[in-house]
């Protein structure tokens, strides 16, 4: 028997000791394993990252822009251990579908309306939400249409308060929004350039030697697809959309009081602490941090953000 048989044969007398089937050893991992998975909805495939007891408490991880569920990529196994986790990729985004602005209408409706369905098809009916960034207006959109399946919320520089958008940043997209024009579309693919990425990654944090150029490194070649920046420029456009609803997402806050966890970037130059504060006018049980770190506080604070979700959600969430 050659050596290679010889492994052969007794990798499977192990697995027959171990009453496994060789399908069965390929597919079983731990818990805490991240798995990337993909599901189709209305024809488009969205990846997601998944980790930990499925009958243990789930927390939907809801990404902002420019990224994907990358941005949780420590996150999730800190918290899989004793919670499922699970983070798609919008359309448009990281490993899902992206189809062309006339193949796909590019709107935060939709995009909350594929999330809608993909939670349907991936069999989770409670969550406690993770909102960051475009994953507020997503986040906010199911949960004032599912109440009933919200069982805390973990908001990271994710606005639904006017306040939240009275600064510098917002100015060319307000005007966008008033005026959609190409020359003022035009002026905004500035914020799709790798300059404009590691802004977003290295403004305000303590020490820029703790990002990793991984991140910008997986965002700008995902940004730089053949129609990718318009994509990104009809959602700076639906962005707009966003702030007619915050009267409703706030009644939803104050009617249904979800507990809510504030971990909040206070540097950050797009989502300023000016958006954080209001939450403390709608919401009774209201745990508060603002971080020294800027927008994507995951890559400097992750641990912290951690160690604060896995306290919060032990008391708010039934195990």
């Amino acid at each position: 028997m050659t050596t290679s048989r010889a492994a052969t044969a007794l990798a499977l007398v192990l697995l027959v000791s171990l009453h496994l089937s060789p399908a069965a050893a390929a597919t079983d991992a731990p818990a805490s394993q991240v798995l990337y998975r993909t599901v189709t909805i209305d024809g488009l495939d969205i990846l997601y990252r998944e980790a930990g007891p499925k009958d243990a408490p789930t927390v939907l991880l809801l990404h902002g822009f420019p990224t994907s569920s990358h941005m949780f990529r420590d996150l999730i196994p800190a918290l899989a251990d004793k919670f499922h986790v699970i983070a798609p990729d919008y359309p448009g985004f990281g490993n899902s579908s992206a189809p062309s602005v006339e193949d796909f209408d590019y709107t935060f409706e939709n995009l909350a309306n594929v999330i809608d369905k993909f939670t349907q098809e991936v069999g989770i009916t409670k969550y406690s939400i993770y909102l960051m960034d475009y994953g507020a207006p997503v986040g906010f959109r199911l949960a004032v249409k599912h109440p009933e399946r919200v069982q805390t919320l973990i908001i990271q520089n994710g606005n639904a308060y006017d306040e939240g958008l009275d600064n510098d940043f917002w100015k060319p997209i307000k005007a966008y929004w008033k005026d959609r024009t190409d020359a003022q579309g035009d002026g905004l693919r500035s914020l799709l350039t790798l300059d404009a990425t590691k802004w977003q990654y290295t403004h305000g944090v303590r020490n820029v030697e703790t990002i990793s150029p991984d991140t910008w490194g997986h965002v700008q070649p995902l940004l730089d697809r053949p129609g990718n920046q318009e994509i990104q420029l009809a959602l700076f456009y639906s962005y707009g959309s966003n702030p007619s609803l915050y009267p409703q997402w706030q009644e939803y806050l104050r009617k249904h009081q979800p507990p809510t966890l504030i971990v909040w970037g206070q540097n950050d130059a797009i989502f300023p602490a000016a958006g954080a504060h209001p939450y403390k006018r709608d919401l009774k049980n209201l745990e508060f941090h603002l971080l020294d770190t800027g927008h994507f506080a995951l890559e400097e604070d992750g641990a912290t953000i951690a160690t604060l979700m896995r306290n919060f959600l032990d008391k708010q969430v039934k195990q």
